[in-house]
């Protein structure tokens, strides 16, 4: 990179993290709010759910830290890692949205 040029392909992974993590917290905060209202009445839910929300938190994790250190075993850059240690929480909320808002 020459000085004062701004290289705006080294933005691009960040921001895609980024973007990632905006989503995934979107996400997060509607699986709440659908769990909420279940576990209020409002929507119907199954009786197993505030104990499915609690052990898929430690699989989550577990998932997560197994996929950090794989990444960084392979000498992945911090922000690889991070997204892969991203990965398994993001999907787990995705499909919390899908499942729970379809019972709605």
């Amino acid at each position: 990179m020459s000085y004062g040029v701004l290289d705006f392909s080294a933005l691009r992974t960040p921001m895609l993290l980024w973007q990632q993590m905006a989503q995934m917290a979107w996400e997060a905060q509607m699986v709440i709010a659908l769990r909420t209202a279940g576990m209020m009445g409002v929507l119907r839910q199954d009786h197993s759910e505030p104990h499915r929300m609690v052990l898929e938190k430690a699989d989550a994790a577990t998932e997560a830290m197994q996929a950090a250190l794989r990444a960084a075993g392979r000498g992945e850059r911090a922000d690889r890692v991070m997204a892969a240690a991203l990965r398994p929480y993001r999907r787990r909320t995705r499909a919390n949205v899908r499942r729970l808002s379809r019972k709605a």
